[in-house]
């Protein structure tokens, strides 16, 4: 009777699994809310049954593991449609309506979960950066790891240097519609060359890392370089502990926090004998020149409520450059800070503030003005960062100094924008 009862049930299961597996059904991954959000942990934590099937994560994407577990792909994709209007004094309103971001994105590991990639692909005009290469540049990501041991890992490929967390943390795990005006013009972007990044704890709670890349300096998809390269080093300390799931690189506090968090981060990077206005990125100078950035950035998050600022600073022995015909292009130098601070509630709204300082050098402060940004955003999370709803309104105050004798502007900026992803 018990022999009986055991093949019933075997038979019932053996009939559940094949008609899982026959109806292309994708099997539902659960991860454990205290486990590291990490990939190859996730993969290695896949029953057996799942292996041989495509299988579905919420914000890990859709993976396939091939029966021997010697292979792992994960497919993400994210997209951000965004509308904007732009009242500028004395002038019409300017509509912004567009797909602001659109990404294609693989990671997984070879042979073994020690050997692992990530890729990723960008297809929006903005995301390709078609107005200074001139050029579908649809390779963002192309980075290949090696995890030595636990604490110490290596890449080789192009992906974003270790500069500024606002700039590091993706732009679909942002609190407001865009980064801020200060990474935009002052960070380090992304390049191409070598990375490593080694991480431990010094005592208790007390946790640091540290990152260095030597690379190209010339930005995304070049296709050789002079001898000045870029050295790029950052110093993390997190003095009360690590955050739930990485909670230190995606703003606002979605994990409250049970214990106040706080992360602080210092960054250089030296560029020599670089060809663009901003290093990595931007228009091309008309010579070559040297730029330093200093970077630094803190983060505090505790039961919802969540404050980071951040600090860069460029300098550049010779920022203007001219033509033949005396047309300037110059290296942006100067100061750029920015401070933002959000709630989020209980029902996945968050409320957020955020104020912007970018402060041009003498030397270039008779070309561009000092800028301040006074923002409001509002973001109703539906499934965490990997779909939402936000919108935020900016006032923009423009002053040019005396010499550049060009009158002061303010704009107001309104926009909106759904992102969806997994």
């Amino acid at each position: 009777m018990i022999i009986a009862l055991l093949d019933v049930k075997k038979s019932l299961f053996l009939l559940c699994c094949f008609c899982l597996f026959s109806s292309g059904l994708l099997a539902q991954i659960v991860v454990d809310p205290k486990e590291e959000n990490d990939t190859t942990q996730i993969m290695q934590a896949i029953p057996l049954a799942f292996s041989q099937v495509p299988y579905f994560t919420f914000g890990q994407g859709l993976g396939i593991m091939s029966p021997d577990s010697l292979f792992l792909m994960n497919i993400r994709f994210r997209m951000q449609n965004r509308v904007g209007f732009t009242f500028a004094d004395d002038e019409s309103t300017q509509i912004e309506a567009r797909v602001r971001r659109l990404r294609l994105r693989f990671d997984g590991f070879v042979y073994t979960p020690r050997l692992s990639y990530v890729i990723q692909l960008s297809f929006s005009r903005g995301d390709m950066d078609w107005d200074n290469s001139k050029f579908p540049n649809v390779i963002r990501d192309a980075m290949i790891f090696y995890r030595v041991s636990p604490k110490l890992i290596l890449g080789m490929g192009q992906t974003k240097l270790p500069g500024n967390r606002q700039r590091v943390n993706s732009s679909g795990d942002l609190q407001f519609v865009d980064r801020s005006i200060v990474n935009a013009t002052l960070n380090v972007d992304r390049d191409f060359g070598i990375q490593a990044t080694y991480s431990d704890r010094l005592f208790k709670n007390f946790y640091f890392g540290l990152r260095g890349a030597i690379s190209s300096g010339e930005g995304r998809n070049i296709v050789a370089t002079d001898g000045g390269l870029s050295y790029t080093g950052r110093v993390e300390l997190l003095p009360f502990g690590r955050f739930e799931r990485f909670g230190d690189y995606f703003e606002g506090d979605l994990m409250r926090e049970r214990t106040p968090k706080v992360s602080i981060g210092i960054s250089t990077s030296k560029n020599f004998n670089t060809l663009r206005t901003g290093g990595q990125i931007g228009a091309l100078l008309y010579e070559p020149t040297d730029m330093s950035t200093y970077m630094t950035d803190w983060l505090l998050k505790y039961q919802g409520f969540a404050f980071a600022s951040e600090f860069l600073y460029r300098t550049s022995p010779m920022p203007l450059t001219f033509d033949q015909e005396g047309n300037v292009r110059y290296v942006y130098t100067g100061l750029g800070q920015n401070y933002q601070a959000s709630y989020i509630f209980f029902n996945n709204v968050e409320i957020a503030v955020r104020y912007t300082n970018l402060a041009p050098g003498t030397d270039i402060n008779v070309l561009t003005p000092t800028i301040e940004h006074f923002t409001l955003g509002v973001t109703k999370y539906l499934k965490g960062h990997r779909v939402k709803i936000q919108s935020d309104l900016t006032y923009e105050n423009r002053t040019f100094t005396a010499e550049a004798a060009r009158p002061s502007r303010n704009n107001w900026q309104l926009r909106f924008q759904v992102e969806l992803g997994i």
